[in-house]
């Protein structure tokens, strides 16, 4: 029998991956079970996703999460994705990262 938690964030990620396609064709899930867990999602270059489908929100785990997955992946940005609450659809999720990732990625965004 399939584990009903496992189950609901495969679901997530498989949401997000289809939502990510729109503009980054090479998006997909990463396997699970890897040494150095690098996130959920890959297929963009230097980003790291993690993907969170849990009615508790534990931003300060997840962001501790992100950021060490960040290290393993060699990235210079990434993202805890997290459903809202009766929202399927992924635009409308919740974006968090550390506010030091957030600078940069404006830093790198604005300069010409």
């Amino acid at each position: 029998m399939t584990n009903p938690a496992k189950a609901k964030g495969s679901g997530a990620e498989r949401a997000v991956v289809a939502w990510l396609k729109q503009w980054f064709p090479y998006a997909d899930r990463r396997l699970a079970g890897a040494t150095l867990d690098k996130g959920d999602v890959s297929g963009i270059p230097g980003v790291t996703i993690e993907v969170k489908n849990q009615a508790a929100m534990k931003l300060s785990e997840w962001v501790g999460e992100l950021e060490t997955e960040m290290k393993n992946d060699g990235a210079w940005t990434g993202v805890v994705l997290h459903k809202k609450k009766g929202k399927t659809d992924v635009g409308e999720w919740y974006a968090t990262m550390p506010a030091k990732v957030w600078v940069d990625l404006l830093n790198r965004g604005l300069k010409p």
